[in-house]
């Protein structure tokens, strides 16, 4: 088992910068993939970015690139998501989710993740 809890969202205009924070509680956190969801309004949840557990390796979806950065400290117990130039867009709540199938790469599939934070509401005004 393993407790995730996010932090870090809030109210900004486009252009501005926001990190979230998703600190775990439970069993090894080196253990787990981790992946950063997204949810707006009236659309279905969709994938952000992900990390392996090492941090050896980061995807993120295109909508994203060059714009978000995923990291991780597993010293912290802690995965963050830097996001910069943030866009009306990307209004949405973020959720952090954690894969502890020791086998599996890092996916961009929600199903293949067993547990999840709360979510934090990230609003990008124009």
């Amino acid at each position: 088992q393993v407790q995730l809890v996010e932090s870090g969202g809030g109210l900004v205009q486009a252009g501005d910068s926001l990190r979230l924070s998703c600190v775990a509680s439970g069993n090894t956190f080196s253990d787990y993939n981790m992946g950063w969801f997204r949810q707006a309004p009236g659309k279905e949840r969709e994938f952000v970015a992900h990390i392996r557990r090492n941090g050896d390796v980061t995807k993120y979806t295109d909508s994203v690139k060059g714009r978000f950065t995923i990291s991780r400290d597993n010293t912290k117990n802690t995965v963050y998501l830097q996001m910069n130039s943030l866009r009306p867009e990307d209004t949405a709540v973020y959720y952090c989710a954690a894969d502890s199938v020791r086998w599996r790469y890092p996916s961009q599939k929600s199903a293949d993740y067993n547990y999840w934070g709360q979510g934090t509401q990230v609003t990008v005004s124009s």
